[in-house]
């Protein structure tokens, strides 16, 4: 099977990045651009200007669909991320390129619709070629959906993944079952905690490198809840609450006047007494996911708090 436009696809790296233009990527891109897509490596070889550079989107997980629209001759494909909403850019979802080898064609044989009964928990693994076997797949990250290939044998899981004829393994402990119930906003708030520290990199989507809308989106991806990729998205996809009624695990919005919201944050303590607020959030300024209360000047454009 082949790639095509105007069929479906999916991620067979373990994180890919979704790029403005093919012509947009930089030198320093290099590892997150090649077959395997080493984007560990990548995030450690930006600097702190590089890390907020306009040339990223998003970025989407192993086994996540796209859909094709372009494929050009020198190994780009112009995609639509379809589990990624934006409907201000693309009401199929949030369209970009990348490198076409770092996706494989829809297999019928291990594709169960999008309602995947696996869900990575770890905040990052790796899959194996076998029980305790090598690394065939590093930096697999949490919120990742796989399809089992069979009962867990000796504590570890064999998966079905995009790209390989037999079976991967991780241990069982990483995975967990995906559930139709919604989550509570604690269970949400705690895989977002888990990224403390993590780096921010402008459109990162995984616990190697994500900004601030990535993380909400993250850390309510890991229960199948697919919020908007966007801050001002997630704002128009979640319930407005009256500020001081906002409780762990609610969303915080930030705009300048007269400008559409630039950043989100998540709620971590209820609000104090002299009106002050915590959050945790992927910060633009210092580069990485921290937890910190607001200072004056973030308040100063507060402009909502939302529930999920």
């Amino acid at each position: 099977m082949k790639l095509q436009p105007g069929r479906e696809a999916v991620v067979r790296v373990a994180v890919a990045t979704l790029w403005t233009s093919p012509e947009a990527v930089r030198p320093v891109d290099r590892p997150a651009l090649t077959a395997g897509a080493d984007i560990l490596a990548w995030v450690s070889g930006l600097d702190t200007d590089q890390q907020v550079g306009d040339c990223v989107l998003s970025q989407l997980l192993l086994g996540e669909r796209v859909l094709v629209s372009e494929l050009r001759p020198d190994g780009w494909a112009r995609v639509v991320a379809v589990e990624q909403p934006a409907a201000k850019l693309d009401p199929r979802g949030y369209p970009g390129w990348l490198p076409s080898e770092q996706l494989t064609p829809v297999d019928p044989s291990t594709d169960t619709g999008t309602d995947l009964p696996l869900v990575v928990d770890s905040t990052v693994t790796g899959l194996h070629d076998a029980p305790n076997g090598p690394v065939v797949l590093p930096g697999v990250v949490v919120g990742t959906r796989l399809v089992p290939a069979g009962p867990a044998r000796d504590d570890w899981r064999p998966v079905h993944v995009p790209g390989h004829a037999a079976p991967l393994w991780l241990p069982d402990e990483h995975l967990v079952a995906t559930s139709a119930e919604a989550p509570a906003a604690a269970q949400a708030l705690a895989v977002a905690q888990r990224l403390l520290d993590v780096a921010y990199v402008w459109g990162g989507l995984s616990a190697h490198g994500i900004d601030c809308s990535g993380l909400v989106h993250l850390a309510w991806r890991r229960f199948g809840v697919l919020l908007p990729r966007d801050a001002d998205d997630q704002a128009v996809a979640t319930t407005p609450l009256a500020l001081g009624a906002e409780r762990p695990g609610d969303l915080y919005f930030f705009a300048r006047p007269g400008r559409k919201i630039h950043h989100i944050g998540i709620v971590t303590a209820p609000p104090g007494n002299g009106g002050e607020r915590r959050m945790l959030h992927a910060c633009y300024r210092r580069r990485r996911v921290i937890e910190e209360p607001l200072p004056a000047d973030r308040t100063a454009t507060l402009v909502g708090a939302h529930r999920v």
